[in-house]
């Protein structure tokens, strides 16, 4: 059965639930196991219902959501990668940040939030967009929010740059707004914003072009090797205050150069590293005083100089071989976005789309085959 998101906010439903509840209980007596086991699924059933009414109850004035609730139906065809049960998941949430203005997320953008939350049913998915800051509660009226807002645990809400800041190192440097005027400075508040949500809160920082294929939660105060001895900040995952993001914090600020691309981004990340462990060299040393540096496999299988793999057609069972030890794949968006490709097919890219962010390929291959009718 479909909930749909009107329902989970307003607790329809939950007398038919409650009013079951007495017959099954009394249905145990005669029939124990069968009841039994009935029952247990009704009650669980029941709690998670309750659960996200409360969730989405106690944080309703501060979400985005959309003016008109839409049919999920349409957006939601089944995962076979997002298992429930079992137990719950270690405390953090998920972030996406989006620190331009644009509000119409791309196909990659919505794949890339939709296969974290499929990859983490039981923990928050946070998408935080600077364009929403306006005092708007109201999402634009684009189809990957209405995609995303269908998905229980994705909240999108609005990306708050001097609150971010205030009470870290970078609060003064944001406010010098000569920085605005520096050619890479849109990555270079991406980079900014990251290290402090991971001081901050903790949790896990993805960027938004990259596709989880499992669970991300026992990586935790890790980051990734992008090549050779250097690190990448696409993915981060820190518990709170944790003194390696503090190291970073502040020398974003004390080695600040806005015009060297990647400066404040891997680079930084990689001498702080260094420093931390007192090495020259990552690959020898990838892990000291409770810091892991993961090998490239783990979330850059496919190196930035030979993206066009994503694009060439590859085997069900050689992708399979290939991501054996792969957590999530970073694609590379900014230099491989101008490259076509090919919906459906064996390309390694369709494959990853059609196996972790099922409604975001589905509606991809919906647009394409609209685009390719004859006009009448």
């Amino acid at each position: 059965m479909i909930v749909s998101g009107e329902q989970a906010l307003t607790g329809a439903g939950l007398p038919r639930m409650s009013s079951c509840l007495p017959k099954l209980t009394a249905a145990v007596l005669s029939h124990r196991p069968r009841a039994l086991f009935i029952l247990t699924i009704s009650l669980v059933s029941f709690t998670y219902v309750m659960f996200y009414w409360r969730t989405w109850e106690d944080t309703e004035g501060q979400l985005y959501s959309l003016s008109t609730q839409s049919s999920c139906e349409q957006f939601m065809p089944p995962s076979p990668h997002a298992v429930a049960g079992g137990p719950p998941p270690p405390p953090g949430d998920v972030f996406f940040v989006e620190t331009s203005e644009q509000t119409n997320p791309s196909y990659l953008f919505t794949c890339s939030v939709e296969s974290a939350a499929r990859a983490h049913p039981g923990t928050r998915v946070v998408l935080l967009m600077k364009g929403l800051a306006d005092g708007n509660a109201s999402l634009p009226n684009v189809w990957a929010f209405s995609l995303l807002s269908c998905l229980p645990n994705v909240e999108i809400r609005p990306l708050d740059l001097p609150e971010l800041f205030s009470g870290t190192p970078l609060a003064k440097w944001y406010l010098q707004s000569y920085h605005h005027w520096e050619p890479y400075f849109l990555p270079v508040l991406s980079d900014a914003c990251r290290i402090v949500i991971m001081w901050k809160f903790g949790g896990i920082y993805l960027d938004t072009d990259f596709i989880v294929l499992k669970n991300l939660k026992n990586l935790t105060n890790a980051l990734g090797i992008q090549s050779q001895d250097v690190l990448n900040g696409a993915f981060l995952s820190f518990t709170p205050k944790h003194e390696y993001m503090e190291l970073c914090m502040q020398d974003f600020v004390d080695n600040y150069n806005g015009w060297i691309w990647a400066h404040q981004g891997p680079a930084l990340l990689t001498r702080v590293f260094k420093k931390w462990c007192s090495i020259s060299n990552i690959q020898n040393n990838m892990s000291c005083k409770g810091v892991r540096a993961l090998s490239p496999e783990a979330v850059y299988p496919i190196h930035w100089g030979i993206r066009q793999k994503f694009f060439q057609s590859i085997s069900s069972s050689e992708l399979h071989k290939l991501l054996k030890n792969t957590y999530a794949v970073h694609v590379w968006n900014k230099l491989s976005h101008e490259t076509k490709l090919e919906v459906p097919s064996q390309a390694f890219l369709a494959q990853l789309y059609s196996q972790f962010c099922p409604a975001t390929y589905a509606k991809m291959k919906k647009d394409l085959e609209e685009q390719s009718r004859p006009a009448t």
